[in-house]
């Protein structure tokens, strides 16, 4: 009897109205391990920390003000699960990395269905394991993306999910020597950098959709990285990039669409060419340059991939031979061949040569003056009477003649 009038006086203690300046921590600090804390509808004073496995569950009706000092909510434990909180006015400290939530170590979390607002960080995800972060919606703060905080940040963090986030108005999402991790269906938007790999191999970035960032996916020292079904849209700032690789190897890239980007894809050659970067089925369209090699030629492989519209199709600068690198069954809307015995396949190989072109190439202000009348001119008298050999940028040895995947 007294245990039945204990858990029932704890029931209604759960259930009544949260005041304003009611301390997060002081709940927390009276849960049990393990606890489902149910918290009654309000908001609650911040900053505070869990130290031990306990499910906060706000259903959607509970705010936690971090009253700008600190980071929001500190998890130090494993078996930590948030649900259905909105995190709100955290720091303003890069050094210290305040925001909404920081996981300074722990496993098997379950971070859901959170809004997270007026924060300088999102999420940091610091020695964190196979744990879950979905369905949350992040932002930072209003000001210019310089100055604002990661909305997911990862590091040494390893075989953890990100999926289905809805994420806009941030920095970067930032994974620094964090493999294995998987990266599935969220929404990135008006941000710097969408995704920025440093020394985190073996990640999966699967049916994201990057619009309007300054670069969708840049990876640096981060090999077997799988980059798959994704839509990287309008990354126009003057050095951005759909997705750029740098000192990666043994990188897939396939089934995206890159479409309205300064440069749709940007790679310098594998560090060892055995580990090659492999494009295929990927369509690559309205881009100023469809797809830029830079560093010495060689050690990828496209297949199947479409390009269409794009100022200028692939560019490669670098020394070494264009035939290391493999080109076949791709659709080039520049392709003048035909296919006679109607195999889908153009009789004639597709190549593509550098002409008059090598002046914005080599000389990227002159890129301002490219559709110029001067540099059309210089361009038909290069492809006319050429007053040297040009310069064989690829050789596409079986072109189709349409595209091996469906583009709107």
């Amino acid at each position: 009897m007294a245990i039945r009038l204990l858990f029932a006086a704890l029931s209604l203690i759960f259930l009544l109205p949260a005041h304003a300046d009611q301390s997060l921590q002081a709940w927390i600090d009276t849960a049990l391990p393990g606890t489902v804390l149910h918290l009654p509808p309000g908001t609650y004073r911040g900053p505070a920390s869990i130290t031990k496995p306990l499910t906060l569950e706000g259903n959607g009706q509970v705010v936690v003000d971090g009253g700008g000092k600190g980071t929001v909510l500190t998890i130090k434990a494993d078996q930590v699960t948030l649900r259905g909180l909105t995190l709100r006015a955290s720091g303003d400290s890069h050094d210290a990395i305040d925001g909404a939530i920081m996981v300074t170590e722990g496993s098997g979390l379950l971070i859901e269905n959170n809004i997270i607002e007026d924060v300088l960080f999102g999420i940091s995800l610091h020695r964190t394991t196979d744990s879950v972060v979905r369905h949350n919606r992040i932002r930072s703060r209003p000001v210019d993306s310089a100055d604002r905080g990661d909305g997911l940040r990862l590091w040494y963090s390893t075989g953890n999910r990100i999926e289905n986030n809805d994420i806009a108005q941030i920095r970067d999402i930032t994974v620094s020597n964090s493999p294995h991790n998987r990266y599935i269906g969220n929404t990135i938007r008006n941000s710097r950098r969408a995704f920025n790999f440093l020394f985190s191999h073996r990640s999966l970035v699967d049916r994201n959709i990057l619009d309007k960032n300054s670069t969708g996916i840049i990876a640096l020292n981060s090999d077997g990285l799988i980059i798959r079904g994704n839509r990287i849209l309008h990354a126009m700032d003057a050095s951005g990039a759909g997705i750029a690789l740098k000192e990666t190897s043994a990188a897939l890239v396939i089934d995206n669409e890159i479409v309205h980007c300064a440069h749709g894809i940007m790679a310098d050659s594998p560090m060892d060419a055995i580990n090659r970067i492999v494009f295929i089925n990927n369509v690559i369209a309205h881009n100023i340059t469809g797809i830029y090699f830079y560093g010495a030629k060689g050690g990828h492989i496209a297949i199947d991939n479409t390009f269409r519209s794009n100022l200028w199709p692939v560019t490669v600068i670098g020394d070494g031979d264009p035939m290391n690198d493999v080109w076949w069954g791709n659709t080039w809307d520049t392709y003048e061949g035909f296919d006679l015995d109607g195999d889908g396949f153009g009789d004639q190989p597709h190549e593509l040569h550098a002409y008059a072109d090598r002046i914005w190439i080599e000389t990227p202000s002159a890129t301002f003056f490219r559709n110029s009348p001067v540099l059309e001119l210089l361009d038909f008298l290069e492809r006319l009477a050429p007053f040297s050999a040009p310069s064989l940028i690829l050789r596409d040895t079986a072109p189709r003649m349409q595209p091996a995947k469906a583009y709107n």
